[in-house]
């Protein structure tokens, strides 16, 4: 986390569109506020519907902007001059009308027209209806803007103000005001190294149509490899399938299967020299793949065979890299020492135990994890995984700088 005041002496331009979510980006101009940062908020006019700019206007000390042609309030070209005035366009909530303006660049409104006048560091937070946020073409325009160098705050899954429960819930205020704070305070500690991340689960086909996997959504590999290129390392990620959009200046390399991961990390190792190794690897992969379905009246698909180890085989080419391992365990008996067990029989200079359960572990926002190598022990409390990945990546500085 940063300083309290770490916002002293930057201007930040917050947009506010049309979600019910509105109400939260008062409480974000809040979080700044108390950073020390000023702040101008701009809002559609749908957004004004559900919350007063008199609201805005009061929490951010400044006038709210909503009217393109109204008298303006400063004698300028009054767009052009908080473009130029501001460190950092944030828009929050972002509804799937304004992703898509600002991914083909329609300049309709004050909001909009800012926008597009800006040249600066930008973050957007979306926040919607779970069909909406999964819609191809949404998915598509979202892509474009990380592709542009937004910062994308991913939406968050639980229950909607449809009732529904789904992904598009806006962040927690306090999420979205470190993520201001993070780009705003990007640094070069890890620059000069190459990361290596692998994220997601991998899949292990029977037939064309069924595999063996597990639920990994990525969340916690993508976070890690976005924590370590905003330190300025140049960073690959191998991901197993996932809806993930990928960390914006990552260099992503899709794969399916263990041994397809195992492949592409080969390729890349003797170019990196740290590993942070998240992905949830199927341990298990039938012997024999069936080119046609197996009908379900055939019997046994077939024996299973261990998929290879990674991390070992990686190692036989040539050691002497940072390497961070996870352990997710589900006895809370065991769970610490077999971690330990695990850290020392793969030769890992750093372990994240992952304690498995309700609300912990797999395709959550959230997580609770304990850092572990030769000589501490470390539990870090619940917190979101972006966060998390940070305080994790802050421990793998100091170890890699010392």
């Amino acid at each position: 986390m940063h300083n309290p005041d770490d916002l002293r002496d930057k201007t930040i331009l917050l947009g506010v569109t049309g979600g019910i979510a509105a109400y939260k980006a008062v409480e974000v101009v809040s979080g700044l506020r108390k950073r020390g940062a000023e702040v101008i908020v701009l809002m559609t006019q749908a957004a004004t519907e559900l919350v007063a700019p008199l609201t805005f206007q009061t929490i951010a000390d400044n006038p709210v902007y909503t009217d393109m042609f109204a008298e303006p309030k400063r004698w300028n070209v009054e767009h052009i001059a908080l473009a130029e005035r501001a460190d950092l366009f944030a828009v929050v909530p972002a509804t799937a009308n304004i992703i898509a303006k600002a991914a083909c660049g329609i300049a309709d409104d004050y909001l909009s027209t800012t926008w597009l006048a800006f040249s600066g560091p930008r973050v957007v937070a979306p926040a919607m209806n779970a069909e909406m946020w999964s819609n191809p073409v949404t998915q598509r325009n979202v892509r474009e803007l990380a592709r542009l160098g937004c910062e994308i705050v991913e939406p968050d899954e639980g229950r909607l103000a449809s009732g529904a429960v789904g992904r598009g819930r806006l962040p927690e205020p306090a999420i979205i005001t470190e993520e201001i704070s993070s780009v705003l305070h990007a640094d070069s500690s890890l620059c000069g190294h190459t990361v290596l991340v692998t994220a997601g689960p991998t899949r292990e086909y029977f037939d064309p149509v069924r595999y063996l996997s597990n639920p990994s959504s990525g969340k916690m590999g993508y976070a890690l490899a976005r924590a370590v290129r905003e330190r300025g390392a140049e960073v690959h990620l191998v991901s197993g399938p996932t809806h993930l959009i990928p960390p914006r200046g990552v260099n992503l390399h899709s794969i399916t299967s263990a041994e397809e991961m195992l492949d592409r990390c080969a390729q890349l190792w003797p170019r990196v020299d740290a590993l942070l190794m998240s992905a949830a690897v199927s341990d298990y992969r039938p012997a024999r793949r069936s080119e046609q379905k197996l009908k379900k009246d055939a019997g046994d698909p077939g024996e299973l065979v261990p998929t290879p180890d990674i991390l070992s085989n990686l190692q036989s080419n040539g050691g002497g890299r940072f390497v961070l391992g996870f352990a997710a365990e589900t006895d809370e008996d065991s769970a610490l020492q077999q971690a330990k067990d695990k850290m020392l029989r793969k030769g890992m200079d750093m372990i994240v135990l992952n304690r498995v359960g309700e609300c912990r572990g797999f395709g959550v926002d959230y997580n609770e994890v304990v850092l572990i190598d030769e000589e501490r022990e470390e539990s870090l409390p619940a917190m979101h995984k972006l966060p998390l990945a940070r305080s994790i990546v802050d421990r793998v500085v100091q170890v890699i700088s010392d």
